[in-house]
C-alpha cells in the first residue's frame, strides 16, 4: 500500500509539473485560471521597457487589399506556443498616417498583443469615420489577415490619437463587446459618451492646444458611465502630439491597461489601482478599484 501510495504522489507530482508548462517554459500556477494570461510575472520595470518578453514580426498590408480603411502594418508575437492573443488596432490623427503611430506596434506586440497599425481613408476623416475604419480594421485582422490564427477574435481593443482618439470611443459606442479603449489627447465635436460601457483610458495633455482637455479629454472621461471602469491621465507639460513619439509613461499605462482588460490579467491591476501618480501627471482620476 505504501509503494502504491508513493507511486499515486509521484504521478499527480509529475501531471502538476506538465500542467505548469506553457511551450517549455514554466508558467505562474495562475495561468490555469486565467487561459488569456501571457507572459512572465510583471514588474514596473518589465511594462516599461522598450521591448516586452516576446519577439515580434511584422507586415505590411496595402490600401489596395482592403476595403473600409487604408491598409496598415500588422505586429505580432512571432512565438505560437502560448496559444492565440487578443489584438490592438491604432488609428492616427486629423492629416496623420499610420508612421506618427508606428512607435506602438512593436512596443505592445512585444508585450503578447496582435498589433494593427492602420491608414485611414482620408487623412481628412472625421472622428466618426475613423471609428468605422477602426472596427473594419479589427475585422479584417481578426477574420482575413494571415496572421487571423493568432488572434482571439473576441479580444479586441482600440487605441487612436486625437481625431482616432475620438474615433475609438466612436467605435466602442457602436461595439460594446470591445474589451479596451485608449483615447491619446483625443478630439470630437460629440463631448459626452453615456454609451461606452467598454473598459476607458483617457490620456490628455495639459499643455495640449489643439484638443485642450478643458474640452476634450477631460468631459469625455466625465461622462462615461459609473459602472464603466475607467482611467484619467493628464500628462504634465505635455502638447497634443506627445503619443507621436516614443513615451513611457503612454506605453506602460497603456501596456497594463490591456493586459487586465483584454488578457483579463489581474497581475496588472498593481500598476492601475490605485490610480498612478507623480510628477508626471497634472492630473488623474480613476473608478478604481475595478
Amino acid at each position: 500500500m505504501t509503494s502504491l501510495t508513493s507511486w499515486r504522489r509521484t504521478v499527480a507530482t509529475a501531471a502538476l509539473s506538465a500542467s505548469l508548462l506553457v511551450g517549455g517554459i514554466a508558467s505562474p500556477a495562475g495561468a490555469a485560471d486565467n487561459p488569456y494570461q501571457r507572459g512572465p510575472e510583471p514588474t514596473r520595470a518589465s511594462i516599461q521597457a522598450a521591448r516586452g518578453p516576446f519577439a515580434v514580426s511584422q507586415t505590411s498590408l496595402s490600401r489596395w487589399l482592403v476595403s473600409g480603411f487604408g491598409g496598415g502594418t500588422i505586429y505580432y508575437p512571432s512565438d505560437q506556443s502560448q496559444g492565440t492573443f487578443g489584438a490592438v488596432v491604432v488609428a492616427p490623427g486629423y492629416t496623420a498616417d499610420q508612421s506618427s503611430m508606428a512607435w506602438l506596434g512593436p512596443r505592445i506586440a512585444s508585450q503578447g498583443f496582435v498589433v494593427f497599425t492602420i491608414d485611414t481613408s482620408s487623412r481628412y476623416d472625421q472622428p466618426a469615420s475613423r471609428g468605422d475604419q477602426l472596427l473594419a480594421a479589427a475585422d479584417y485582422l481578426t477574420q482575413r489577415s494571415t496572421v487571423a490564427g493568432r488572434i482571439d477574435a473576441t479580444r479586441v481593443a482600440l487605441m487612436g490619437h486625437s481625431m482616432g482618439g475620438g474615433g475609438t470611443l466612436e467605435a466602442a459606442k457602436d461595439r460594446p463587446s470591445l474589451k479596451a479603449v485608449i483615447p491619446l489627447t483625443p478630439w470630437n465635436i460629440d463631448k459626452t459618451w453615456p454609451e461606452v460601457v467598454t473598459p476607458a483610458l483617457v490620456i490628455g495633455a495639459q499643455n495640449d492646444s489643439v484638443a485642450a482637455v478643458t474640452s476634450h479629454a477631460r468631459p469625455f472621461y466625465q461622462s462615461l458611465p459609473a459602472a464603466t471602469p475607467r482611467t484619467y491621465l493628464e500628462l504634465r507639460g505635455a502638447s497634443h502630439f506627445a503619443p507621436n513619439t516614443s513615451n513611457t509613461t503612454i506605453a506602460e499605462n497603456s501596456i497594463a491597461w490591456l493586459k487586465r482588460f483584454v488578457d483579463n490579467d489581474t497581475r496588472f491591476t498593481q500598476f492601475l489601482c490605485p490610480a498612478p501618480s507623480g510628477t508626471a501627471f497634472s492630473a488623474v482620476s480613476s473608478s478604481c478599484p475595478f
